[in-house]
């Protein structure tokens, strides 16, 4: 599958590398950057740089002159111009120049910046070099997208639009994390995704070192980190508990010290800060397996070769399980100079410490009630530690559970109610949100897209998101610092996997951290999207193409009595083609030109033709409305202790799924037990209320066990309406879907809730898909 979008890629970078030898790129540049900045007004005419043009640093502070040089080399290598930045006083009077400015002047903060160019000149003002790096960013974008090229391109035309542009950003943290603990990423990737992040404005790398998987950071005091931990004996096929097969291909990698200090550096020139993760006191089995004594039980353990959540972990009853943290933070901290040091904190069972004589001990001793309040114990003492070291923690949100660490910052990717409550607290937070930001989601259908841990997460999706949760007082949120989106690694093995799920939702990112929320605005991003689509090109990446798909959105009215469609490309200017009657779409079906009423059951079929031809797969869709569509789900797994509930929407979106539809109507629910709770928002008299399941034997999706359909007036008290039972649990047939529907008489409910149980005899812990929950 990914070589078909590295072909695809191939093409287009040889399209557009014509365009350009052609002269087509000396058309006048339009001004399409990403992220928007706060103020630009389009000017007259354009400037051109060539080979009289000169590179005037107007400061002798060293960091601006590294950002001329830096700008000077990228046009250096991609043009026969050659620039070489020189120290002199500003001249307002000297024309076919570029003016690197540092400026004394409060309201452009540490990252903002002013860019004027017109016919003679362009002048960048900024109070710290920060500014002109990501004015640069900006100039790079201005220009023609082959600035981007890696050889260089005889005859381009090194022309930008006049404008005047006053820019900063929203948020102080602008993040992106990567996982290099699943599948180790060689460091010529790593710098090359540090300047991705850089290109959009992004100023911070979350480099996630340890995992269950694998250690990826030498430690000298413990060596065998770097030749036991790093390396595990293979890896399991497909997905993590859908199967027992593993591929018997070792796996593994570390940095050396020496490439991270260089890593480092790297970063730093591109004014990127890099947060090191070590993770505890969970995700530590490859530490266990070459140091068992650190564990609970003593062992034996080996570097996990399967993923998910292990009960393995760092045993909190030790006195040297905390000196070996601390010896690891010392060099980790040594090397990082970044304010934070992230400890992980999160997914760490409690099963071997409820058995610990040891860890049992340690509660007496500090007067702890439960093993939620040993975690916090144990999360407080490194932050001690690390604080006695002038460095501060951050921690995902799990670290709230019994008790936040005084200084902590909260990384809340369980949704909002973790950032919600380190805001309330004072604490500082980083969305993380795993519905909106969690790249190793799919982009499109399943079935056309690379294996992918799950989900759905397509381009508008990361766009419409909203970092600072409304729940917030305006002091409140002050404590929302910024957003990051998170890439795991364990279905993505290569450099190229990992570049086709950051790319372009990077680009989104950038627009919710930099771009303020009032000028936000999907359509105006769509309309920027292939200036910067190009580049990818240019730069032989690969990135998705699934923005060139139909995407269906709804809106209910009248309290669910019908659904308002919305059908359109990500892509602006595509013609999108439908039928509500079950037949397959053709260039001569009806266009949707504006929302589409739908009143009752529907087949929807919908598509993007391009000369006649069809672009990608033909979407489809079951469009049922009802009286629970666009209200609220919220879905808590109650077999795990200390779970929170988590916003579901796809469960009441209006859209049901069939065997033969996008696997992006289905939502998957995992474990044992789970409860589906919908707020109708209003009392209603339900007739009826139903449920659809589906099973996929490939992957080991079973139906409930049981299904207890139940209703309340206040969330509190709840009526049972019926339970069904089903023997049938393990996928028999390839792909099976199955109604739990009862008809309700004489009862008013404002909430909905599903009592879930589920089994399997193969599985680890079971995965139902289930598409809507319909209230009538």
């Amino acid at each position: 599958m990914i070589k078909r979008y590295n072909n695809l890629t191939a093409f287009l970078f040889i399209t557009i590398f014509l365009v350009s030898y052609l002269g087509l790129n000396a058309a006048e540049n339009q001004v399409n950057i990403i992220p928007a900045p706060l103020s630009v007004k389009t000017m007259k005419g354009s400037f051109t740089i060539n080979n009289t043009t000169k590179l005037i640093v107007g400061t002798n502070d060293q960091q601006a002159m590294q950002v001329a040089l830096f700008f000077g080399d990228r046009i250096n290598a991609v043009s026969p111009v050659t620039l070489t930045p020189v120290n002199q006083p500003e001249n307002s009077k000297l024309t076919n120049c570029i003016v690197f400015s540092l400026v004394k002047d409060a309201t452009l903060g540490d990252e903002g910046y002013r860019l004027n160019v017109d016919k003679k000149r362009v002048t960048i003002e900024a109070a710290n070099p920060k500014g002109l790096f990501y004015a640069v960013q900006t100039l790079f974008q201005l220009l023609p997208p082959q600035i981007m090229s890696p050889a260089k391109i005889e005859g381009i035309v090194l022309k930008m639009q006049a404008v005047k542009i006053m820019d900063k950003p929203r948020f102080s943290y602008r993040g992106m994390h990567l996982d290099v603990g699943r599948h180790f990423m060689p460091v010529d990737f790593v710098k090359q995704y540090i300047d991705l992040l850089a290109m959009f404005k992004m100023n911070t790398f979350h480099w996630h070192l340890t995992e269950d998987q694998g250690w990826r950071i030498e430690i000298k005091k413990y060596p065998k980190l770097a030749t036991i931990s790093s390396m595990r004996a293979e890896t399991v096929v497909g997905h993590a508990g859908a199967n027992s097969t593993y591929d018997g291909i070792p796996h593994g990698g570390y940095y050396t010290q020496d490439e991270i200090r260089d890593v480092v550096a790297y970063a730093a020139k591109r004014f990127i800060t890099i947060i090191p993760e070590i993770e505890m006191p969970g995700h530590s089995l490859a530490v266990l397996a070459t140091y068992p004594q650190f564990s609970c039980t003593g062992g034996p353990f080996k570097v996990g070769t399967t993923f998910g959540v292990f009960n393995d972990i760092f045993c909190a009853g030790n006195d040297s399980t905390f000196v070996f943290l601390q010896d690891v933070l010392d060099e980790v901290m040594a090397l990082f100079p970044s304010k934070y040091i992230h400890i992980g904190g999160d997914e760490a069972p409690k099963a071997r410490w409820k058995l610990c004589p040891k860890c049992q001990a340690r509660m007496k001793a500090e007067g702890l009630k439960d093993e939620a309040e040993l975690q916090s114990y144990f999360i407080k003492r490194i932050e001690k530690y690390v604080v006695s070291k002038g460095r501060k923690i951050i921690g995902w949100d799990e670290i709230l559970d019994g008790g936040l660490a005084p200084e902590a910052t909260v990384m809340s990717w369980r949704g909002t109610a973790g950032g919600i409550a380190a805001a309330k607290q004072k604490h500082d937070v980083i969305m993380s949100d795993n519905g909106h930001l969690y790249f190793d989601h799919y982009q499109a259908d399943p079935t056309t897209e690379p294996l992918a841990i799950g989900g759905y997460l397509p381009l508008r999706m990361v766009y419409d998101y909203e970092p600072i949760p409304a729940e917030l007082t305006a002091d409140e949120a002050t404590h929302i610092i910024g957003a990051q989106a998170q890439i795991w690694t364990e279905y993505l093995k290569t450099p190229a996997d990992v570049q086709y799920m950051l790319l372009p939702r990077l680009f989104a990112l950038s627009e919710i951290d930099w771009t303020s929320k009032e000028q936000k605005n999907w359509y105006d991003f769509r309309n920027r999207l292939d200036n910067s689509i190009q580049r990818l090109a240019i730069m032989g990446l690969n990135y998705s193409q699934g923005n060139e798909k139909v995407d269906v959105s709804a809106k209910a009215m009248k309290g669910g009595k019908y659904l308002m469609l919305n059908l359109e490309s990500e892509r602006p200017n595509m013609i999108v083609h439908y039928n509500l009657d079950g037949n397959l779409v053709t260039p001569g079906s009806s266009v949707a030109s504006k929302p589409i009423k739908v009143k009752s059951t529907a087949k929807l079929y919908s598509a993007v033709f391009i000369e006649g031809q069809l672009k990608d797969k033909m979407i489809n869709r079951l469009v049922e409305p009802h009286l629970a569509a666009y209200t609220e789900a919220m879905v808590l797994r109650t077999d795990r202790p200390g779970a929170k509930p988590v916003s579901m929407p796809g469960l009441i979106d209006g859209f049901c799924g069939t065997t033969d539809s996008d696997q992006v109507t289905w939502n998957t629910i995992q474990g044992k037990e789970n409860q589906i709770t919908i707020d109708l928002k209003k009392t209603v008299s339900p007739k009826e209320i139903a449920l659809h399941c589906m099973t996929i034997k490939d992957r080991e999706f079973v139906m409930p066990s049981s299904v207890e359909i139940q209703v309340s007036q206040d969330n509190k008290d709840y009526t049972s309406v019926k339970t069904f039972k089903n023997d049938a649990t393990d996928p028999i047939t390839s792909t099976t879907t199955k109604d739990f529907s009862t008809a309700v008489k004489s009862l008013k409910a404002r909430y909905v809730r599903l009592v879930i149980k589920a089994e399997s005899k193969t599985a680890r812990d079971p995965r139902m898909m289930i598409d809507e929950v319909i209230v009538k």
